[in-house]
């Protein structure tokens, strides 16, 4: 598996992703993705070995100015077939260091009931803020808000 930035080419395939992994829920259409790249958010893509197929993505959003940016994990989806073999975690860590590299906090929605991903983001150092009742339409599943706060160099000497 390789990272590198998601390309228009990968939209459709993208949101052929969306329908599978969240089909109770009103999943990303390639006109969203289109948007999330034309504001220039940082999409990463996973690929098998020879580049061929898009195996996942992931996007991050960052706003505010110099010294005071806040970061949001927009989405992550893995294929199916490639979930359990760490393709998740290294997209996730992938945008986690963006962030770092902004010294900016992450914030993420993640449904309540979707336990392996929580239980990744709270391995990179997310912890839950609250709870918005409802937030995945048509479904109506709850979603945990969760944040990681902003690393710093600083920080990370101390913790490390």
């Amino acid at each position: 598996m390789k990272l590198d930035r998601l390309r228009r080419s990968d939209v459709r395939r993208c949101a052929d992703i969306e329908r599978i992994l969240f089909p109770g829920d009103d999943p990303w259409s390639a006109a969203a993705f289109h948007s999330e790249l034309d504001q220039g958010h940082l999409y990463v893509a996973a690929r098998s070995d020879d580049g061929t197929e898009l195996l996942g993505y992931a996007g991050l959003a960052v706003v505010g100015r110099r010294g005071d940016y806040e970061t949001s994990v927009h989405t992550i989806g893995v294929v199916p077939e490639a979930q359990g073999q760490g393709i998740g975690k290294a997209l996730l860590r992938a945008l986690l260091e963006r962030a770092d590299e902004l010294s900016a906090p992450v914030f993420l929605e993640v449904r309540t009931d979707n336990d392996t991903a929580v239980g990744l983001y709270e391995r990179h150092g997310f912890e839950k803020l609250g709870i918005r009742k409802r937030y995945y339409q048509p479904s109506g599943a709850d979603a945990f808000t969760m944040v990681r706060p902003a690393r710093t160099p600083a920080r990370d000497e101390v913790a490390g």
